[in-house]
């Protein structure tokens, strides 16, 4: 699958900066940027369809490429189920975001600094027994309030959305959402599906990363982004 085939070399954008998956995500970046000319951008939600559809690395690899840019970059893991980025970014996973929820404190303090200069990572923490309901709360619209005055951009890693109904609920609280899809694996009729439950939800699908697409051999995988401001 996509992010366990990919996590021996999960940050192509650090690792290889002059790669073309590297370069696929710069051109990520600058769509990116173009849609926030009239309407500010700063907390982008990642999800899915599905499960293993490569979410949690186009988030980790654009985090890499916004900080190159001199932006400062908060990541939050909020897959609460499966939480992955602190495997990515070979961090602590001992307390995180479900502590600052749960227990009403402020989410500065387990707030770790990456290999990657400009990326702070705020991981999930402990596996709570109602991630729906945490994430779904006022508390958690006043930690993205709260962290918005510290950070450029705030990458949140969400489930996928047909899985559970934590993205929908996280949607509301970002100022956009992207929905990536694996070549190959994600099924059409699923990804329309997760599209139309993203915009009832009214979130602002800032566009689709289609990745996994093979180029030669050698060359591993590349990255490719349509973007859509409905």
């Amino acid at each position: 699958m996509a992010e366990k085939r990919s996590l021996r070399t999960p940050l192509i954008t650090f690792q290889n900066a002059k790669s073309p998956a590297a370069e696929a995500f710069k051109v990520l970046r600058t769509n990116l940027q173009f849609l926030g000319v009239d309407k500010p951008i700063k907390t982008i939600l990642f999800t899915s369809a599905g499960p293993d559809e490569g979410k949690s690395l186009v988030l980790a690899n654009l985090a890499v490429t916004l900080a190159q840019t001199g932006k400062k970059v908060l990541i939050i893991d909020c897959d609460l189920r499966l939480p992955v980025q602190h495997k990515i970014y070979n961090t602590p996973n001992l307390r995180g975001i479900t502590n600052a929820l749960a227990e009403n404190l402020s989410p500065q303090p387990y707030i770790q600094e990456t290999q990657v200069t400009g990326v702070s990572l705020l991981t999930a923490g402990p596996i709570p027994p109602n991630p729906s309901e945490l994430l779904g709360s006022e508390r958690m619209t006043s930690v993205l309030t709260e962290l918005k005055d510290e950070y450029d951009y705030i990458l949140v890693d969400a489930p996928p959305v047909l899985a559970v109904t934590d993205a929908i609920l996280l949607s509301a609280k970002a100022d956009g959402v992207i929905l990536v899809t694996l070549a190959g694996q994600t099924q059409i009729n699923r990804a329309k599906e997760a599209k139309e439950q993203l915009v009832m939800a009214k979130a602002r699908l800032l566009g689709v990363v289609l990745n996994g697409i093979e180029r030669s051999r050698g060359e591993g995988y590349y990255y490719y982004y349509y973007g859509s401001d409905e």
